[in-house]
């Protein structure tokens, strides 16, 4: 695909524009007229004269080739934002009108829209705001309404957090077995496995300097946040000692929420949930993604369903009253009845967390790399999150945060759904971008957020395990800025 970006600067939102009805073509981004034999060819020009501002889009694919135009009085139009969103939707509309289906999320296509609705509510109230996700972004009735109760769910747990507020992220950055979906930065422990003696060696000096920044700013910590990868990869011995490191390096006495990622069912002994909940963890995670066995293969997956409901039974037993499970949407070989039946068994545990994904096709995972996307199309994994919010909505859950990711199939949402007053307050400060939040470990990113503003600074840990177990003193370094960022921007202000 080339993608021609004429008289404007628009480039990055285009492209996001066009990805939402052509995820895998590679677009080539062209600012002026040149020869070119792509099957896919889109234009988008913005020319201005001196009363009025004309904005032009057009496809070429197949059989297809339309323009749609806007021709704005300059009085009208404020800013660059104007004439981008005008482009957009103008995009938007000739790719919907080829490929023969519009988008739920319409042209919306950042990862926090939640967070964009409560910026647009402060700025021009709650009726405002929905008409301008309505008829400015194109956003669908029922994705208007879950942002509407994701947000105000969420501002009830964001009011909690105070200006001395943080909190701490710990990366496990190891696993079993790499699923076929996966992305992130992590590493199967039987050929990474010779790293973690000294990755915890060093993870447990980065855990003490996070912990003596924190008692030295007097900063408190909200909440505790233990993922991976599965860090029940651990032994029983290590998952010990990292409780232990944790208890003498952090004020633990004001923290709201502690939760460790079980995830995979695997991984799960009695020793261990026992040493976690002695720990003072009271959340977890058990993440099935799937209770049908042929998806289960699909994806890599070498625990059964017997193993997950074993886990969680045990996990009940020993105490755990706050549980989360994660399901995702759009899986190869899945179907929507086999989507709705992991869901209604999922629902016969009653978790107090349910978080369903929808499936990316990230370029680092193993079904991209194979060009492997399954059988599901947009429509499927549509459906399969529409019937989700009917069962879990008919359940008494409510949704408490939301996220989107690029490449996801059907271009859907990640949403957390809890039983009232169980919601994860880590998962909403972590996309809300609430107050800061400390990384430590491989792949872990500190985020600095300056009180009352949108500030951010990023302060980014080594990203493979080999790097950061020879990186401390480099790391140390880096940490040093977070005194620096609190005495510059939050002490002084």
């Amino acid at each position: 695909m080339i993608l021609y970006c004429i008289g404007h600067s628009f480039n990055f939102e285009m492209e996001n524009v066009c990805r939402l009805y052509f995820p895998r073509e590679q677009i080539r981004i062209a600012e002026s007229l040149i020869e070119s034999a792509e099957n896919i060819k889109v234009y988008t020009v913005l020319q201005k004269e001196t009363e009025h501002t004309l904005l032009e889009c057009r496809l070429v694919w197949k059989d297809y080739d339309k323009a749609e135009r806007s021709c704005c009085s300059n009085e009208k139009i404020n800013n660059n934002h104007d004439c981008e969103l005008i482009l957009a939707a103008n995009l938007y509309h000739i790719l919907a009108e080829a490929c023969g289906y519009t988008q739920d999320w319409g042209i919306v296509t950042g990862v926090r829209p939640v967070k964009l609705l409560r910026r647009l509510i402060a700025q021009m109230g709650e009726a405002a705001a929905l008409i301008y996700f309505r008829e400015k972004l194109l956003v669908g009735e029922d994705k208007i309404s879950l942002a509407k109760k994701t947000q105000e769910i969420e501002n009830t747990i964001i009011s909690l957090s105070k200006n001395d507020s943080c909190s701490v992220y710990i990366s496990i950055p190891f696993c079993p077995t790499r699923c076929h979906y996966c992305s992130f930065v992590s590493h199967t422990i039987a050929r990474a496995g010779k790293l973690l003696p000294e990755y915890l060696q060093v993870l447990y000096k980065e855990l003490q300097l996070t912990g003596e920044i924190i008692r030295d700013l007097g900063l408190r910590l909200e909440t505790l946040y233990i993922g991976g990868g599965t860090p029940t990869i651990l032994s029983a011995e290590d998952l010990r000692c990292l409780s232990a490191v944790i208890e003498k390096c952090f004020d633990l006495n004001a923290v709201r929420e502690y939760t460790v990622e079980a995830g995979r069912p695997d991984t799960i002994c009695k020793e261990k949930l026992t040493i976690i909940k002695q720990s003072g963890a009271e959340r977890i995670s058990i993440n099935p993604q799937t209770l049908q066995p042929d998806v289960l293969r699909a994806i890599g997956r070498q625990h059964d369903i017997g193993s997950f409901f074993s886990a969680f039974a045990m996990a009940r037993e020993i105490g755990f009253d706050n549980i989360n499970t994660d399901l995702i949407a759009g899986l190869p070989e899945d179907t929507v009845d086999g989507f709705v039946d992991s869901l209604q068994q999922i629902l016969g545990l009653q978790p107090e967390n349910i978080t369903v994904h929808t499936l990316a096709l990230k370029r680092a995972s193993n079904f991209s790399q194979k060009n492997q996307s399954g059988d599901n199309n947009h429509l499927q994994s549509a459906a399969m999150i529409r019937e989700s919010v009917r069962l879990l909505e008919k359940h008494k859950y409510r949704p408490y945060y939301l996220y989107r990711q690029s490449k996801m199939i059907g271009n859907q949402e990640n949403t957390g759904w809890s039983k009232g007053g169980k919601e994860g307050l880590y998962n909403i400060y972590i996309m809300d971008e609430t107050h800061s939040i400390f990384g430590c470990g491989a792949g872990a990113v500190t985020k600095l957020k300056q009180p009352g503003t949108e500030y951010l600074e990023r302060i980014f840990n080594y990203k493979f395990p080999y790097e950061y177990n020879r990186g401390y003193d480099e790391m140390i370094r880096r940490k040093q800025q977070i005194k620096l960022f609190y005495n510059k921007y939050v002490f002084n202000k």
